[in-house]
């Protein structure tokens, strides 16, 4: 089996970490595990007047690779140690997440698409997107969206 693991380092990206550790794999299961950021110079359509803010978007572009990298090693430590069966590997892209994503899969060949959700509202959704809401619509392979446990879910279970 080859699972994509997406992850942004969130609280939710982590729960979807935490719901992949803990399940049972056959040994040998692949998962790579992905987090994308889509550089400035991609978001940006006009270059900065006169090369201004040029500095500015090489450092939030450099922040947003380092954070990427921080994701995908915190999940990858989190899956080795919990669920040692699992075959990891990691990938940082720099990509739009929604399009990232999907091409990451296509690529890999995966069965299943596992990420998190953030729980938008329906208006950010619709301003902002959602994209497990994406990656759900448009993925060739199973998805499956993980949703962080509220406080209630937990005091409930015990």
């Amino acid at each position: 089996m080859k699972i994509l693991l997406a992850t942004d380092g969130s609280e939710h990206s982590s729960a979807a970490v935490q719901e992949i550790a803990n399940r049972p794999f056959p040994q040998g299961t692949q998962v790579l595990i992905i987090s994308a950021f889509q550089s400035t110079a991609l978001m940006v359509s006009s270059p900065a007047l006169m090369g201004g803010l040029a500095g500015y978007y090489g450092e939030a572009d450099e922040l947003a690779q380092k954070l990427a990298e921080d994701a995908v090693k915190v999940a990858s430590e989190t899956l080795k140690e919990k669920n040692p069966a699992l075959s990891i590997s990691t990938k940082v892209i720099n990509e739009a997440p929604k399009h990232g994503i999907l091409k990451e899969a296509e690529t890999f060949g995966a069965d299943l698409i596992v990420i998190g959700s953030h729980g938008q509202s329906a208006l950010s959704r619709f301003l902002l997107g959602s994209v497990s809401h994406a990656v759900a619509l448009h993925a060739d392979c199973s998805v499956e969206i993980v949703r962080k446990r509220s406080l209630n879910d937990e005091i409930k279970e015990s």
